[in-house]
């Protein structure tokens, strides 16, 4: 929502100051500018990357117009979660979570939770770790490392559309110079003609250099910058389910080991102690709540 607004920001104050200057939008409409720049643009980003970068800078763009999936609710949620898949753990072995890790979509534990078990990659991350767990033979220390190493790939990946976005957004100034280029080349051939006519070539000339500039500074740089930020947010999301499972893998209890990862939660959405120790003692309090409720039915 706020790429959009930021968008008809900058849009909106640069035609406005320019019409205040009494500009004539006329002037600005230059389609064959912006078709030798934007055609240009578009062929740099399909020469420099394969199929599946594309599909993520596609993906990554729809992302980027929407707001942050991971928010306070979100992270709360997800720490809930954490806290009674380990907690299963803790009261009835590893083993118990077999049925859940290895069908998560089936798992009556994942699915209520319906905005984690959207999330694809969260969702393997964890139940690759705790199928790890399960098998053992594997120190905690080097199931540490191997989640770290796990996070830089995805983060990688993540950040390989915003490069190939950034890329493209540096080329545009470029490509509006090359515009601007062949509307000279196009002004030269007509030298002798009325003036008017030459005044008209050289402004859509230069149109296409303010075309470039406006394209890099003020809508894809900025994309680029925003889908950074989300690769960012799901690292760091995923930072926090790392660190609360490896908790629990050294022996700390679930509770104390869902407030170590809710204390790497980024501060700007970090939910508090209270909020997390509310919603995990809910999770608690349900099977018994449930166990009473068929109690008294019967």
């Amino acid at each position: 929502m706020f790429a959009i607004i930021g968008i008809v920001v900058v849009f909106g104050c640069i035609l406005a100051g320019y019409l205040m200057e009494h500009g004539s939008l006329k002037v600005l409409m230059q389609p064959a500018e912006l078709i030798i720049i934007g055609g240009a643009a578009l062929g740099t980003v399909l020469i420099s990357n394969p199929v599946h970068t594309l599909k993520l800078m596609i993906s990554g763009l729809m992302a980027a117009f929407g707001s942050s999936k991971y928010d306070q609710t979100r992270y709360i949620d997800s720490l809930k979660l954490m806290y009674e898949l380990l907690q299963k753990a803790r009261k009835e072995g590893l083993v118990a979570l077999e049925s859940d890790i290895e069908e998560p979509e089936k798992s009556p534990l994942f699915t209520k939770y319906e905005a984690f078990a959207k999330d694809h990659h969260a969702v393997t991350f964890v139940c690759d770790t705790m199928r790890m767990a399960v098998s053992g033979g594997v120190e905690v220390f080097d199931l540490d490392q191997m989640l770290e190493a796990d996070m830089d790939v995805h983060h990688h990946e993540a950040l390989k559309p915003c490069s190939s976005l950034t890329t493209m957004a540096d080329s545009l100034p470029g490509l509006g110079i090359v515009a601007a280029v062949l509307g000279v080349v196009i002004t030269m051939g007509a030298l002798g003609g009325p003036p008017e006519e030459i005044g008209k070539k050289v402004a859509s000339a230069l149109v296409g250099t303010f075309l470039g500039i406006l394209l890099c500074y003020g809508l894809v740089g900025p994309l680029a910058s925003r889908m950074s930020k989300i690769a960012d947010e799901q690292h760091a999301f995923l930072f926090v389910l790392r660190v609360t499972m490896i908790a629990f893998l050294k022996g700390v209890a679930p509770i104390m080991a869902v407030e170590i990862g809710r204390r790497t939660v980024p501060g700007h959405v970090r939910p508090t102690f209270q909020a997390v120790e509310e919603a995990c003692r809910g999770a608690k309090d349900a099977p018994a709540a449930a166990a009473a409720e068929v109690a008294a039915g019967g």
